[in-house]
């Protein structure tokens, strides 16, 4: 029983931070992110699992955590706002080839960012050829262009 409640607690600790740390934390994973994901994995492994190493206690802990991520989305389903306050809305974040700084700056994202997907997935290359940014809930940026001006 202890392996399990140490589980739950854990996992949710872990949603926790992930929800704080924003939607590009795990859409932008740079070298030190891996680094920091792999001492996190073990720490987690560890306050898991405790002084039990045994193979009954590893698919305990590994059962509690599917259960608790399958009735996670279950709960998101029935309850639409606690899927918005777990995974967030989309976020508009250029408006007709006007950087909105303001909300840029709550989620942590540079024009850099934004320019950067827009030339990955449009061929764009400046910011007022974008009509729209947002900021999807898994962490990407979808780039809709400005449709050029037909004589």
């Amino acid at each position: 029983m202890e392996s399990v409640l140490r589980s739950l607690t854990v996992y949710i600790v872990l949603l926790l931070i992930f929800r704080v740390t924003g939607k590009r934390t795990l859409a932008q994973i740079t070298t030190f992110d891996f680094v920091l994901l792999l001492i996190v994995s073990e720490s987690t492994q560890q306050a898991m699992v405790g002084e039990d190493f045994s193979v009954t206690n590893a698919v305990l802990v590994i059962m509690t955590l599917f259960v608790a991520d399958y009735g996670l989305a279950m709960l998101k389903r029935t309850l639409p706002r606690l899927d918005k306050l777990l995974e967030g809305c989309p976020l508009v974040l250029v408006e007709d080839g006007t950087p909105l700084k303001d909300r840029m700056r709550k989620v942590d994202v540079e024009e850099s960012d934004i320019l950067e997907s827009a030339r990955e997935t449009q061929g764009l290359a400046r910011m007022e050829q974008i009509k729209y940014a947002v900021l999807e809930r898994t962490g990407q940026i979808s780039i809709i262009p400005r449709r050029p001006i037909s004589d």
